[in-house]
């Protein structure tokens, strides 16, 4: 299992940075969320690492139950 960490910088100015790493996907975007908007929602710049290009694994049959279905 890879290590997911959230690395957060703090310069002197009071700017922050998120590091996100060991997130394949898109998923870091849904992992940050909720801390940036707790640190104020805007977003100057997002740069996207090689492992947002990578696609996730999904088990070969997934199944999913619908709401009143049996």
């Amino acid at each position: 299992m890879d290590v997911e960490e959230i690395e957060v910088t703090i310069d002197k100015n009071g700017k922050v940075q998120l590091h996100v790493r060991g997130v394949k996907g898109e998923n870091c975007l849904e992992i940050t969320r909720t801390l940036e908007a707790a640190l104020g929602g805007e977003v100057e710049l997002r740069e996207m690492t090689p492992d947002a290009g990578e696609s996730i694994q999904l088990p070969e049959k997934t199944r999913l139950k619908q709401k009143g279905s049996r």
